[in-house]
């Protein structure tokens, strides 16, 4: 059941985009998802994984991260998929499989997948493999100090504010930060197409609710949206699982499904935040 479940959310995303392509301005409107700041996060979180960027190399992290941006809409995450696909060490190496979503970006407007397509292999079958490779890199430690450690001195300057405010606010820092990565990856400027705004990415009404009245400041931004996650720590008991949860689909679904809401990208976003931070490594610990 939950392979058909995956499978209808990336049809649903594929058609989608077709449609979007399809009309005057289309190709626009298709690369706005690339352009969504947890999209761009997921995309440079997976290129650092698969170059060594900060952290080791690790190509079953970068899948998993380039899997979450394409199935947030980004044909760019579906073709990195496909394009380690092509070329890992084995045992991550798949051809068939690569083909497989290398057609799909290209389906959504990806003009270079093609040209990596091997018309000599038969396209495999998308199942879930995004949830299983998901899952798999969930087993290993991700380096969240070498990770900022290899990003611009503005962003090392961002995440020193986020440890120190976290602090004060009673919040544990590498929850904090791993909310900053997974919303924004650090960036000030960052605006979704739902007008989350900011580093924390906080939509103006949570803006008011928190007192925030200039979110482009990092500091602003930064103190709102730690007031929020020290408000939904006490509404959850310190749950960071429903922390992440409600932070990305708001704590009246999280207490409307009594857990992590059934959303694909809810349940990618909280596994995201969690890896970030440490925590399902620790769990399995």
């Amino acid at each position: 059941m939950k392979r058909v479940r995956d499978w209808s959310m990336l049809v649903g995303v594929a058609l989608l985009l077709l449609v979007a392509i399809a009309l005057p301005g289309g190709r626009a409107r298709a690369e706005s998802y690339i352009e969504a700041p947890r999209v761009t996060a997921a995309l440079q979180q997976g290129h650092a994984a698969e170059f060594g960027v900060g952290i080791r190399r690790n190509l079953l992290l970068a899948v998993a991260l380039y899997c979450d941006a394409g199935t947030m809409g980004s044909p760019e995450g579906f073709f990195r998929v496909g394009r380690v696909l092509a070329s890992a060490p084995r045992p991550l190496r798949n051809p068939a499989l690569a083909n497989a979503y290398l057609a799909l970006a290209a389906r959504l407007g990806h003009h270079e997948a093609l040209r990596l397509y091997d018309s000599r292999v038969a396209s495999a079958i998308i199942g879930d493999e995004c949830g299983v490779y998901g899952n798999s890199a969930d087993g290993t430690r991700f380096d969240l100090d070498g990770y900022l450690a290899g990003q611009s001195t503005a962003k090392q300057r961002i995440a020193h504010l986020i440890r120190n405010a976290a602090r004060q606010y009673q919040i544990d820092p590498r929850l904090a930060l791993a909310i900053a990565i997974a919303e924004s990856n650090l960036d000030a400027a960052a605006v979704s197409p739902r007008n989350a705004q900011g580093v924390m990415q906080l939509i103006p009404a949570t803006q008011e609710r928190f007192g925030v009245t200039r979110p482009f400041d990092p500091e602003h931004n930064v103190r709102g949206a730690l007031a929020y996650l020290r408000w939904l720590d006490k509404r959850f008991a310190g749950d960071w699982r429903l922390i992440a949860a409600a932070y990305n689909a708001g704590e009246g679904a999280v207490e409307r499904y009594s857990g992590v809401p059934p959303f694909a990208e809810t349940q990618q976003y909280v596994r995201r935040v969690l890896h970030f931070s440490g925590f399902a490594t620790r769990e399995r610990g």
